[in-house]
């Protein structure tokens, strides 16, 4: 498997144009009876999200075009070994990191379509986080944050870069966020978040504070990003 790349940018330029998606075309029926067994392990909603193409890494820039599609099919093609290798999945993580060093992750719930992973807050994004014609990965971001951890922007600083980490065909734009509060407090604060929530997207929150934290259920995606700054 080739290594994950990352790229450390200013900007990102990701508009959103109309597409037709081959992938999705040509296999409906499929896509749709496995989405209707998917349905059947567990509550997921086919909602409407936004997928890549043609990523292109200048000046300090990623730019991409963007186009929507349904939940359905972007579950199929990842459950599938993406089949249509001209597609990527680009989506906003905000890397929260403590005032003590430790990074803040969260375990995706039983009930969730990635239950059992373990990264920072995180979505797919969809056509609420479109602004102007493209897609807003830095409002995404802070949506994200919100719903699963209950921290709003007032709660840390977020780092002018970011870090595009390209692994196979997802390209994480991960933003770091600085809590002024030790690692220990915030997860207790964000335990404490999740405790009042009705279904909570995240069931446990883990600290990293060097690589013998890892585990195999953190995407390498994710431990790619820490040990860069790890190193840094």
């Amino acid at each position: 498997m080739t290594p994950p790349v990352i790229h450390r940018v200013t900007a990102l330029d990701l508009p959103v144009r109309p597409t037709l998606w081959p992938f999705a075309q040509a296999r409906r029926a499929e896509i749709d009876a496995h989405f209707a067994e998917k349905q059947r392990e567990k509550p997921i909603w086919n909602g409407r999200v936004l997928l890549g193409r043609n990523p292109s890494f200048t000046e300090a820039r990623l730019t991409a075009d963007y186009f929507e599609t349904d939940f359905a099919s972007f579950l199929a093609w990842r459950d599938w070994g993406f089949p249509d290798r001209e597609i990527f999945n680009g989506f906003g993580m905000g890397a929260l990191r403590s005032a003590d060093g430790a990074f803040v992750l969260g375990e995706m719930a039983a009930h969730t379509a990635n239950a059992g992973r373990i990264y920072f807050p995180s979505g797919t994004p969809d056509p609420d986080d479109i602004r102007d014609g493209a897609v807003d990965i830095g409002r995404s971001i802070v949506r994200e944050v919100f719903e699963e951890t209950g921290l709003t922007e007032a709660d840390y600083a977020a780092s002018a870069d970011w870090d595009c980490v390209v692994s196979g065909v997802s390209v994480a734009m991960i933003r770091l966020l600085r809590v002024d509060m030790p690692g220990e407090a915030l997860r207790a604060r964000i335990a404490a978040n999740l405790a009042r929530q009705h279904q909570a997207e995240l069931c446990t929150i883990h600290l990293v504070r060097g690589m013998g934290d890892f585990t195999a259920a953190m995407p390498r995606f994710v431990t790619a990003f820490i040990e860069a700054q790890l190193s840094a």
